[in-house]
């Protein structure tokens, strides 16, 4: 595959992939930069591929992540108001009061479980979008974990239309149909 794929794709499909880390700098750079590459050179197979994958997989990251940050938060909310009601719980510009931290361990724990997940979920991005550069440089294609297909391939594209008479194909052969 290395041999059909021009030096040029595999530099943009790098370059494509090591964009997100522009959300460093500019909030949503992660999606408005990929974006962009991809769509200048969309008609390149391999440049589609990367640049589909590498969409999807921000998406899906930003979706889990918001999941992760909502689910969070009202299961805190929940614990807090629960323990309102039993200890005194003040907060204020320079302060943090519980009257008794055992009965607010759950709201610490709850806090970190959800703090180790969102840092396993960035470290899985960096990972991830490392691994991609480098299979992209490579000329070889690459997966994301975890990520959803949200942007799919065209229905012109030959490997879903052939999917799809394949499974059709099954219906068209008298021997298969049965009453």
């Amino acid at each position: 595959m290395n041999s059909k794929i021009a030096k040029e794709e595999k530099t943009l499909a790098t370059i494509l992939h090591l964009s997100v880390f522009s959300k460093f700098i500019i909030p949503f750079g992660n999606f408005i930069f990929p974006l962009i590459l991809w769509l200048t050179k969309k008609e390149k197979p391999f440049i589609d591929d990367h640049g589909r994958k590498a969409i999807n997989f921000q998406i899906s990251l930003f979706l889990y992540t918001i999941f992760l940050l909502a689910v969070g938060l009202a299961i805190v909310l929940f614990q807090a108001i629960r323990l309102g009601g039993e200890v005194p719980f003040v907060i204020g510009p320079d302060q943090f009061y519980i009257d008794e931290m055992g009965q607010a361990i759950s709201i610490v724990i709850t806090i970190s479980v959800f703090a180790i997940l969102l840092s396993a979920l960035f470290i899985l991005e960096i990972f991830a979008v490392i691994s991609a550069s480098v299979k992209a440089s490579n000329g070889e294609n690459y997966s994301f974990p975890l990520s959803i297909n949200f942007i799919g391939r065209d229905s012109d594209n030959h490997q879903f239309t052939n999917h799809q008479q394949s499974k059709n194909e099954q219906f068209k052969n008298p021997k298969n149909q049965t009453l």
